[in-house]
């Protein structure tokens, strides 16, 4: 097992699946004012997202353009979730076939000269997690959902 499979990935989804659990059908519709999009698509957004980082520790490189699948619907929970199961199991099965020596040496080319290593690259990946949940703050918000103390321990 590599450091990132033993130390980073686990809890990497957990804030996710609070703010899912958090949800009902109905919320994934709703919409900021002005050209935002709705909360389905944000979460629709960010599974893409992980879907293009499980691709580019495949082939070692960043295609921002990837896309394998989409969920039956972003207005449903339901498939959100069982698309996230599936992203999140293909994203530990391409991780743990890496070795130690893989994970520091072993590049990705991002583009423009930019080639971290797999362990950066996942460290960029949980940034983006970052992002997102802080998208979905303010929508949880104005939706007046009450946060679980880890999401206010670790988003605010």
């Amino acid at each position: 097992m590599n450091s990132i499979v033993e130390n980073e990935l686990p809890g990497t989804q957990h804030l996710r699946d609070q703010l899912m659990d958090m949800l009902s059908d109905t919320d994934l519709a709703y919409k900021l004012p002005g050209n935002n999009l709705t909360l389905g698509e944000l979460c629709e957004e960010m599974a893409q997202t992980q879907q293009i980082y499980i691709q580019s520790f495949k082939i070692f490189k960043q295609d921002w353009g990837y896309r394998a699948a989409k969920p039956e619907a972003t207005n449903s929970v339901a498939s959100l979730n069982a698309w996230f199961k599936k992203l999140d199991a293909e994203l530990y099965e391409v991780l743990s076939g890496f070795s130690e020596d893989d994970i520091h040496n072993k590049q990705i080319d991002r583009g423009h000269g930019f080639t971290p290593s797999l362990f950066v690259q996942f460290q960029v990946y949980h940034e983006a997690l970052l992002i997102f949940y802080a998208k979905a703050s303010i929508y949880l918000k104005a939706l007046e959902k009450q946060f679980t103390d880890q999401w206010k321990i670790g988003i605010g």
